[in-house]
């Protein structure tokens, strides 16, 4: 039996190899082989439509999927964020780490959950800058950020302190529901502000942003949240595969706080026992390598509860690392 075993794996070794060959000869021959080449890239690349739900709610407000227009809207969002591979499964690795720190603060604010989403294409949960300014995991412009209570100033700028920026990012958007009494709306109003879009509802005469015709940008805004958001929730259905331990893991961190100025934060790491890019990573906030602080302040910074951070380290603390982050769950109960 073992004879018989050993023979028939050589010989499907070798039809394979033959095979191999065989391909390798078609693929690489050049111009004679075209078409073959083409019949081998129509069987092996296949691309689809997506599922556009028949059912969809933003912050509890219906979205009326049954208008042709609203429809297209969401396809066309739909589709980018799932032909878009690499930036969708980038923004569910980080939202694995950012989700247990942002949603605590919005339902603090009586702010819906769905205003995660907002602020994950806003920056695809990442410090980023735009060319007009705007900074942070919220994409606050310097004078929209002082008006809602952060410090910006040459060496510390709470645009980039996520949860005082997401703080700030619920007064505004209260602030917003009060005035439109609608949770569309005030996500609308985060890309135009409130002004320019109450002067448009008032010049269209409508309530409602699906009527609305706005500039591009405010026009894609909310099918771009609802599309990050279905697919967030659904990743299986649009063809997303991870397991847990692919995604970013919280870092454990512990707090210093301080109320003097630090002349070096380079000195201030070497007596912490941390390195000077994990306590920038930690505090993006900190813009250099001084804390001068004149008013005698209260600031937490942020350093890792164990010392080093490994990603072993990091994962041990994950009950199954190998769960695979499915349509049944999302990241409020799969930890």
């Amino acid at each position: 039996m073992k004879k018989i075993i050993t023979i028939a794996i050589i010989v499907v070794s070798m039809l394979a190899g033959v095979y191999f060959l065989t391909a390798s000869s078609i693929f690489f021959q050049g111009d004679n082989n075209d078409q073959a080449y083409r019949d081998a890239f129509s069987r092996h690349y296949k691309m689809f439509a997506v599922e556009v739900p028949s059912r969809l709610d933003f912050s509890g407000e219906v979205v009326p999927v049954d208008d042709y227009n609203v429809r297209e809207s969401l396809d066309k969002e739909l589709l980018v964020n799932t032909y878009w591979h690499s930036n969708t499964i980038l923004m569910m690795k980080r939202a694995y780490r950012w989700f247990p720190v942002i949603e605590p603060i919005l339902r603090k604010n009586n702010i819906p959950v769905d205003f995660f989403f907002l602020c994950m294409i806003e920056s695809g949960l990442e410090n980023v800058v735009s060319p007009a300014g705007a900074s942070g995991f919220w994409q606050f412009l310097k004078s929209t950020g002082t008006s809602y209570g952060l410090e910006i100033s040459t060496e510390v700028d709470e645009r980039f302190h996520v949860e005082k920026a997401t703080e700030a990012a619920c007064k505004y958007l209260r602030a917003a529901y009060g005035k439109f009494n609608n949770w569309t709306l005030a996500a609308a109003s985060y890309n135009m502000g409130m002004e320019g879009l109450d002067s448009h509802l008032k010049t269209q005469k409508t309530n409602s942003y699906y009527d609305l015709q706005l500039n591009k940008e405010t026009l894609r805004y909310v099918y771009r949240i609802l599309a990050v958001k279905t697919i967030f929730y659904q990743p299986v259905r649009y063809g997303f595969y991870l397991r847990v331990k692919d995604l970013y893991p919280p870092v454990p961190t512990r707090v210093v706080t301080t109320d003097t100025t630090i002349t070096d934060l380079a000195d201030f790491c070497k007596e912490q026992k941390v390195s000077y890019r994990i306590l920038k990573e930690l505090n993006p906030w900190l813009l250099k390598n001084t804390l001068t602080n004149k008013e005698r302040k209260t600031y937490n910074i942020l350093l890792p509860r164990d010392g080093v951070v490994s990603y072993e380290k990091l994962m041990d603390r994950e009950e199954d690392p190998g769960k695979l982050f499915n349509d049944t769950l999302n990241v409020r109960n799969i930890r």
